[in-house]
């Protein structure tokens, strides 16, 4: 085994320099945090609009309505009045119905009252005459309107609680998008309250002592509250989705405590196997410091890769996420040193007694290494077997369809969705999930009446219409509003295939032959078609763009097209794996009982990219950390056999730790009624269980004992890429212990 130097690398550089400046490093960082809270505050985070968040047509019919009727959109409110018993014709029913009518009426903040008794509204009756609407907008956009709503609010649940035989409930784009906006925020802050307390059990696992637990926890945290705080600046260039915070959580929690744990790990580690403080601190600088700096670089190429999906959410996370992750990536190669130079063995302070003695920080893991074993006796049956077994979990994904989620995504008990779906149940969808149609043209022309009333006939007549066609022109009358609520559930094949129909056959029929018109449709329906559009367009350039440079960077840090190659189609199979599951759960409907949910026959629209891009980023974190150690016994004179078998059972330990907190950050999401959380928290929590357990301790060390040597090929062409050293270095030589 050859002797140990002393490193030069970037990651060692910075360790030894924080390591010499502790007060600069650690009150440097917390003045950063504290200025990047401040700025944040200060700027403000500029959140997308409404109007923006639509693509495609949906888009453009958007701008056109919004050039015809300045003013606002409408934001329809729906009173529900409904009789188990009576019609709309007995005395007591058309009495709430008046009631209703009397609580709304004459309130400043509404317009275009609608009752069902009027005879020019026959359509806000159901067919059996025992469920009514009652109507109105809002005035103002939703902003405004949200502020005024809650007043008629009360007035509606008074008339229910004074008439209580009947079911009186209201719904609408400003009552239940307030409601549900708040619930989902709800639900992601106690999602951010479960994860923290998973986190510290795990961490009191490994380390055992309070205050190693509390410096990668804490480390973690800050590097999130700056990002929140960062964040703010770039929003004003690009508009931030209003989740952005929990993603920021989510991933910033994730890779914060994974580096921190890397490095702590391997300090205590060196610590234990006789190094002096400042030779195990610079050890793990030279390399753990080492895999964090390319982890993290990797991780960011992933993340990046969502800039390039065309979604407005997307570009904003991607930017986020890239900042979250550089951020933990500093703090962990800066902070994290100049941390343990200061406390040195009183890291070790608050021992949990019975969990401290659980720990061990120096040699081959024995569990791991039992699991290890037979994977590197039968290489071949082992490789066989792992890669079988993710080739069948991912052939559902073979019929994966993806949706964009509407009120199925969301449980009965959810705010209005109760009296949303009552509604859709009596007026087959009546005028919940209309779809718009945007016309602009001269509208007082013979030729363009003309169009709107065959347009209208034909929808008619095609029976793509569940409930009467409205039509609205704005004073100008330049721009009309025709709305159209199509037939099926607003997201599934019914409603797709009438879409169709009237965007590509009954459009350019009528108001396409109109000289100089121009239209276009917007709606539920259509957005869900128009973003599912641009993700499948979009999603082999992201792809592209993460594969390529993922390559690209392996190649350069260990000097081999195997190594690199082989990490690519490793963690394609795990993500395959992770969307087979998916698809078998939340598609298929195979854990519906289990998990409290009923399928809506697909996956999340936007979910395929976002997972790829986070859990090719996250696994390719271990990946990174076990090759580079594999490489560091490799480069110090281990056979490759040998070099596998340490390198994997010495980093096994940290690696499963890391992904227990993945897992249990992320299988908190699965308990939230919201079905599209649900599969987020699913998706990621089984790819991480995946990726640590059947391809880090199976596939990898099976793969690399099957191809020996050939495993650092690189061709002579390419010799000339940069060396990264790989060797452990320390300022106190020592060798490593050899593989058993």
């Amino acid at each position: 085994m050859s002797p140990l130097k002393r490193s030069n690398n970037i990651a060692a550089r910075m360790g030894r320099w924080s390591a010499s400046h502790w007060k600069t490093a650690v009150f440097g960082w917390l003045a950063f945090v504290v200025a990047a809270l401040f700025i944040g505050n200060v700027v403000g985070t500029k959140n997308i609009k409404e109007e923006d968040y639509n693509t495609g047509q949906s888009h453009r019919a958007d701008q056109i309505l919004r050039e015809g009727f300045p003013q606002a959109d409408p934001q329809t409110e729906i009173v529900l009045v409904q009789s188990s018993k009576l019609t709309v014709n007995a005395a007591a029913f058309r009495s709430t119905i008046q009631d209703v009518v009397a609580a709304v009426d004459g309130n400043p903040a509404i317009k275009n009252l609608k009752s069902p008794l009027a005879a020019a509204n026959g359509d806000l009756i159901s067919d059996d005459r025992s469920t009514v609407m009652v109507t109105f907008d809002m005035k103002g956009k939703y902003d405004d309107a949200k502020t005024k709503i809650d007043p008629i609010e009360a007035a509606v649940a008074k008339v229910a609680a004074a008439n209580p035989g009947f079911y009186v409930g209201e719904a609408g784009s400003v009552s239940s998008g307030k409601a549900l906006d708040k619930m989902f925020n709800d639900q992601l802050k106690l999602a951010g309250e479960r994860s923290i307390p998973i986190t510290i059990i795990v961490l009191l696992l490994v380390f055992g002592a309070l205050v190693a637990v509390g410096i990668p926890l804490l480390l973690a945290l800050s590097g999130v509250m700056a990002t929140i705080g960062l964040v703010a600046l770039p929003s004003h260039l690009v508009p931030m989705d209003n989740n952005v915070a929990a993603v920021i959580l989510l991933i910033g929690l994730a890779v914060g405590v994974d580096y921190s744990l890397f490095y702590l790990k391997r300090e205590r580690e060196e610590r234990a196997a006789g190094k002096s403080a400042r030779a195990a601190l610079e050890a793990a600088a030279a390399t753990s410091g080492r895999s964090v700096l390319i982890s993290g670089f990797t991780v960011m190429i992933a993340m990046a890769g969502m800039m390039f999906s065309g979604d407005k959410s997307y570009l904003g996370f991607g930017i986020a996420t890239l900042m979250v992750v550089g951020i933990a990536m500093l703090g962990s190669l800066t902070v994290l040193p100049a941390m343990l130079s200061k406390l040195g063995d009183r890291v070790e302070k608050g021992k949990i007694p019975y969990l401290h003695r659980l720990r061990r920080d120096s040699g081959e893991n024995r569990f791991w290494k039992r699991i290890l074993t037979p994977a590197m006796r039968r290489p071949g049956i082992a490789a066989a077997l792992a890669g079988g077994v993710l080739v069948l979990m991912a052939v559902p994904v073979l019929h994966l369809h993806t949706t964009q989620s509407g009120l199925d995504a969301l449980p009965n008990s959810a705010p209005t969705v109760g009296t949303i779906k009552k509604i859709q149940n009596a007026f087959s969808n009546g005028d919940v999930a209309q779809s718009e149609v945007a016309v602009k043209a001269d509208l007082d022309a013979p030729a363009t009446q003309q169009a709107l009333a065959s347009l209208k006939s034909q929808v008619v007549a095609s029976g793509l219409n569940s409930g009467a066609i409205d039509m609205e022109f704005n004073a100008a009358h330049t721009v009309a509003r025709v709305d159209i609520p199509l037939v099926g559930k607003g997201a599934d094949d019914e409603s797709i295939a009438a879409l169709d129909k009237l965007r590509n056959t009954i459009l350019p029929a009528t108001i396409g032959k109109v000289d100089g018109a121009e239209y276009a449709v917007t709606g539920q329906t259509a957005n869900s078609a128009d973003s599912n559009a641009l993700l499948k367009q979009k999603a082999p350039i992201v792809f592209g763009f993460v594969l390529v440079f993922a390559f690209a960077l392996l190649l350069v840090t260990f000097r081999s097209i195997v190594i690199a190659a082989k990490a690519i189609v490793l963690n394609l199979l795990s993500v395959g794996a992770a969307y087979g599951v998916l698809v078998a759960v939340f598609q298929w409907g195979w854990g519906e009982s289990l998990l409290g949910f009923q399928s809506n026959g697909g996956i999340a629209s936007w979910l395929p990219i976002f997972m790829f891009v986070i859990l090719f980023g996250l696994s390719m974190d271990y990946h990174v950390f076990i090759l580079s150690r594999v490489r560091e016994a490799f480069d110090r004179g281990m056979s490759t056999e040998d070099a596998v078998t340490h390198g994997i059972t010495t980093t096994a330990g940290t690696v499963s730790s890391a992904a227990l907190v993945m897992v249990g950050a992320f299988a908190v999401f699965a308990l939230m009624p919201i079905l599209d959380m649900k599969e987020m928290g699913i998706g990621l929590a089984a790819a991480v269980l995946i990726d640590a357990t059947i391809v880090r301790a199976v596939l990898l060390p099976a793969t690399m004992k099957l191809l020996g040597d050939a495993n650092w090929y690189l061709p002579s062409w390419l010799d000339w890429l940069p060396r990264v050293e790989h060797e452990e270095r320390g300022s106190e030589a020592a060798p490593a212990p050899a593989a058993a």
